[in-house]
């Protein structure tokens, strides 16, 4: 938890919010100055969808899945791994996509965020509200390719937006995404659906929301 605020993609206010704990309660057990029961602690874990499993040390040479630089072997993760997990163990990945060379490398990173020591590219399923939102962009069960050193809110080109993959409450939605009067504003494909709006806390960025860039979504027909 301390590495996940830290990182920016958690605070404690949130958690407070996530789990019912008092901000003060929660800060004293993150910095080990109280104790929490095995109850809150389950509640802690389902709030940041973690399990017992993730809390056990991991061997680095065996356990990470190596970094696209060495092979274009992306894992397709949760959206909590995708949100939180600086690096993908083998047991999170819940299938590899194995792209061409050329898919991904000549891709320019942005981000507002230290990312640089974050396994690059990971990617994620669409919901199905996502699919009704994004349609007809993103088809039902699609995979979105997610490039996590680019959270920038700038178009990476001029004739089109940006998607996005954001945090909304513990989940990642599909969205085209900019920020107006302190507000990130997520936004549909299809007309017929809603705008969200998104505060953003008085310490917090826009950028801190987002967990990267679609960079490639497969649809299958």
């Amino acid at each position: 938890m301390l590495r996940r605020i830290q990182r920016g993609t958690l605070s404690v206010s949130l958690l407070a919010r996530q789990t019912g704990f008092g901000q003060s309660h929660l800060s004293n057990f993150l910095h080990r100055r109280r104790l929490i029961s095995l109850e809150g602690l389950d509640l802690i874990l389902a709030a940041q969808h973690l399990s017992a499993a993730d809390l056990l040390p991991a061997s680095p040479q065996l356990d990470i899945i190596p970094l696209e630089e060495d092979s274009h072997s992306v894992p397709v993760v949760s959206h909590s791994a995708a949100l939180f997990d600086s690096r993908i163990r083998r047991a999170t990945a819940q299938q590899l996509l194995h792209l061409p060379n050329r898919a991904l490398r000549s891709l320019r990173p942005r981000s507002a965020t230290p990312r640089r020591a974050w396994q690059r590219f990971v990617a994620i399923r669409a919901s199905a509200e996502d699919a009704r939102a994004m349609d007809p962009l993103v088809l039902p069960d699609a995979v979105a390719v997610l490039d996590r050193h680019y959270t920038s809110l700038i178009a990476y080109r001029t004739d089109r937006p940006n998607l996005y993959a954001v945090r909304k409450g513990a989940h990642l939605t599909l969205r085209y995404a900019e920020f107006l009067a302190n507000r990130l504003v997520l936004r549909p494909h299809s007309q017929s659906f809603p705008v969200d709006l998104l505060e953003i806390e008085s310490d917090g960025s826009p950028n801190d929301l987002i967990a990267g860039r679609v960079v490639l979504l497969l649809n299958e027909a």
